[in-house]
């Protein structure tokens, strides 16, 4: 299904549909380009703030957005996403396939309106047997709007957020491991960076222990992807990792979940949809920066050769594990892949993970918990970038104590810790793999929606793709 673009068109150009951005101070922009009992009505009614306009015409309909002042530049630009979002009702309702957006604002916030509106126009409608109606196709963007180059860009993130999505929402009845595999090759393909797949036996070579164990009770071999973007003019001379949990499905495995936990594990792999994604949109902007992407990917299934409670697993770095608890899978594959990391000396390695409901239950659905070892500069410049895309961040500490209920009585270290704190006790556990910089971003909250929230479509959302990709370009500018 083609998905909406965003284009860059000439000054002056006529739409038949067209989006008027305002703001409340300057609204006698408006004056020239309305009738004049357009602009009567329109008038009176901000003054009733009124803030949303819809003016039927012979050649097509046009729509005016009032956007309320807000000193907060980041609250500004989301403000205008969420209004864009809201616009995709009537323009569905009207079967409207092209729109042009104009900017009248004091601040220009007409590119973050058309992200919404084009972020919040997806669909995943890959199997319905019945063909859907016609949609949003193309957002048209003058120059007092947009210049092309930030056009091209915001297009690059949307196919980006997209195929993060596609990923996310495919069933795992046609998303297995292998298929997984196959996707991130075809990515790889289409957007123009390196992916190496690695089979069952050269994971047996490496000796990844905990990806091997989480697998024992699947009928799918494992697989480990190494992506690599490597432009010639990177800036950075050690390379940034990125490494996503790829659990393409999760029972729990033998501490099995219950029913209404498990309908939508298919989305425990959005870690790596994220990842993939980020390598996506850093090759197709030809972003100066060298990465690294790392997905261990798996099932967590059960069966007679299933993982069990109080089994000891030696990992790929050699420490040793005593499990506790079968649906705690996600910390040992990324640990097996933070090791694996070690080989090429990074600069900075970020996790992504679905890896805890105690994160949800903590944070809700609105922000990412992560932690790390990573310098405080780093720390704020990824929080910023949270601010800038909304895909906010709250830190969590990494206390040593936190450790101490990992401690095993036969292994060196246990699985998983007390009820309590359990995203952190997690992070706790993934930092004996590490020996670099790093951070854990636990998106178990955002990352899949049971309801849609604004332009964060129902399911699949696509988050961590658009921060990252803030983050690389702020921290290597």
């Amino acid at each position: 299904m083609k998905r909406v673009q965003l284009a860059a068109v000439e000054a002056g150009s006529v739409h038949n549909n067209l989006v008027l951005l305002a703001d409340k101070d300057h609204l006698d922009a408006l004056g020239a380009l309305l009738a004049a009992g357009e602009w009567a009505f329109l008038r009176q009614s901000a003054l009733q703030d009124v803030s949303s306009f819809s003016f039927p015409r012979a050649e097509g309909l046009v729509f005016v957005r009032i956007l309320k002042p807000e000193k907060d530049p980041f609250i500004a630009l989301e403000d205008a996403r969420l209004a864009g979002n809201e616009l995709l009702s009537e323009l569905r309702r009207y079967k409207i396939e092209t729109v042009g957006i104009q900017n009248l604002c004091a601040e220009n916030r007409a590119l973050a309106f058309a992200e919404g509106l084009a972020l919040g126009s997806y669909q995943f409608l890959k199997y319905f047997t019945k063909p859907a109606e016609k949609t949003l196709q193309e957002i048209r963007l003058g120059p007092e709007s947009a210049n092309p180059m930030d056009i091209a860009e915001a297009n690059a993130l949307l196919e980006a957020v997209f195929l993060t999505r596609d990923m996310v929402n495919e069933p795992h009845s046609h998303f297995n491991s292998v298929q997984l595999g196959d996707a991130v090759e075809l990515a790889a393909k289409t957007f123009g960076f390196e992916a190496d797949i690695l089979g069952k036996e050269k994971i047996e070579a490496l000796k990844m222990g905990g990806l091997l164990a989480v697998n024992r009770a699947s009928q799918v071999p494992p697989r480990f992807c190494v992506l690599e973007w490597k432009p010639t003019d990177a800036k950075n001379a050690k390379p940034v990792v990125l490494i996503g949990k790829g659990v393409v499905y999760d029972t729990g495995g033998l501490s099995l979940k219950p029913s209404e936990a498990m309908d939508y594990m298919k989305c425990d792999m959005a870690g790596a949809a994220t990842v993939v994604g980020a390598l996506a949109v850093a090759a197709r902007t030809k972003l100066p920066i060298h990465i690294i992407g790392l997905i261990p990917v798996t099932d967590n299934k059960i069966g007679e050769n299933a993982l069990s409670p109080g089994d000891v697993i030696t990992m790929g770095s050699g420490k040793t594990v005593e499990v506790v608890n079968t649906d705690a899978e996600g910390r040992i594959i990324l640990a097996d892949a933070l090791h694996y990391a070690k080989k090429y000396e990074p600069s900075l390695v970020l996790d992504l993970a679905t890896l805890t409901g105690s994160a949800v239950r903590a944070l809700g659905t609105q922000a990412i918990c992560y932690m790390g070892t990573a310098p405080k500069v780093i720390k704020n410049t990824l929080e910023e970038s949270g601010f800038a895309t909304y895909e906010r961040l709250v830190e969590l500490p990494l206390w040593k104590e936190f450790g101490d209920e990992l401690k095993s009585n036969i292994a060196d270290f246990k699985n998983l810790g007390s009820s309590n704190a359990g995203m952190i006790t997690a992070g706790k556990f993934l930092e004996n793999f590490i020996d670099y910089p790093w951070l854990h971003l636990d998106i178990a909250g955002p990352a899949y929606l049971r309801v849609a929230n604004g332009y964060r479509t129902k399911e699949g959302t696509g988050v961590g793709v658009r921060l990252l990709y803030n983050f690389l370009k702020k921290q290597y500018s």
